[in-house]
């Protein structure tokens, strides 16, 4: 009994340990993100890194509150209870940290601040790029079987959630629709996020405003002359994209193009992979989003530290080792 007693005391201690190390290891990778967020946050926050705005000044700064969501990201920590049972066993090692509450708000106020740090991120990461590649991913917020039941977007009908199918998985699904840009070497340039009854050649409006005299990949949903002749004439983008089995002027689509192409399917991959992106635990449209926003920004943060570390930038698991 009494070396049971002292095996039982051994084993306490040892996990007792571990999770001191694994905290220490949180607050050291919190730091060295919050580094990179300071870096590229010029002329967007004040010297105490918050958005400058009326009312009482938060100790527990805007960058903090978006270093502390891209480190729990990039971590695969996906749960915020799971998050801040955690962050109460190094409560020394974060100082002045906000409740969960507070955290949950504040994360979608700054949002669009982790957006914009997010886009100078990817300009220096890869900011010449040419060509692109774009394709689009399902998120599911339920099943269709629950879709009546489901409240997300039901205050507001302008975001709320259709009925889609995904034809890579051969299913039906209700929620969202991820329209993503890439670079051809994995770097997000930008993203939208629209039901998934909206047709993907749709986000090929929004391309050419803001792009021009380039190239763009895409699969057969992006097929179609009209558009392709339109993103020619109006911003001088070459849209390529593989040809219909019964199209008469049927051509091969080149591999080369078929393995750029490649790069954002493996990027998609990844998300569902490391950040757990087919998992929802969002509860409103806002949520939902700014949870999106954070995985996509802690993506391109594990590239950036890569590419600083003269690391293969797509080799993202390994980031943070």
């Amino acid at each position: 009994m009494h070396i049971l007693l002292i095996f039982s005391n051994f084993v306490v201690e040892i996990k007792s340990k571990s999770q001191e190390n694994h905290m220490y290891n949180f607050c050291a990778k919190f730091r060295q993100i919050l580094d990179i967020c300071k870096r590229y946050s010029e002329n967007l926050v004040n010297s105490l890194g918050n958005v400058p705005r009326v009312g009482v000044v938060p100790r527990f700064s805007d960058l903090e509150v978006i270093a502390l969501s891209l480190t729990a990201e990039a971590l695969g920590i996906d749960s915020e209870n799971c998050l801040f049972h955690r962050l109460s066993l190094c409560k020394d090692g974060i100082p002045n940290l906000i409740s969960r509450r507070q955290y949950n708000d504040r994360r979608k106020l700054t949002a669009g601040l982790c957006e914009e740090i997010r886009k100078r991120i990817a300009d220096e990461i890869d900011g010449g790029e040419d060509c692109f590649i774009v394709d689009s991913k399902p998120i599911e917020v339920c099943k269709p079987a629950r879709s009546k039941r489901c409240a997300m977007g039901r205050g507001d009908i302008g975001r709320a959630p259709s009925y889609g199918y995904c034809a890579s998985q051969g299913k039906y699904y209700y929620g969202y629709k991820l329209h993503g840009l890439t670079g051809t070497s994995g770097v997000f340039h930008s993203y939208d996020i629209t039901a998934a009854n909206v047709n993907d050649i749709n986000y090929l409006n929004d391309i050419k405003l803001e792009y021009h005299d380039c190239g763009i990949v895409g699969d057969k949903g992006y097929l179609s002359t009209e558009v392709q002749l339109d993103l020619f004439e109006t911003a001088n983008i070459r849209l390529e994209t593989p040809s219909r089995s019964n199209q008469k002027d049927a051509k091969p689509f080149p591999i080369v193009l078929r393995r750029v192409r490649k790069r954002i399917e493996t990027n998609f991959s990844q998300l569902c992979d490391q950040f757990l992106f087919i998992r929802n635990y969002a509860k409103n449209v806002d949520g939902l989003f700014t949870r999106i926003i954070g995985k996509i920004s802690a993506f391109t943060v594990l590239q950036y530290i890569n590419k600083i570390n003269n690391k293969p930038i797509g080799q993202i698991k390994y980031a943070l080792v």
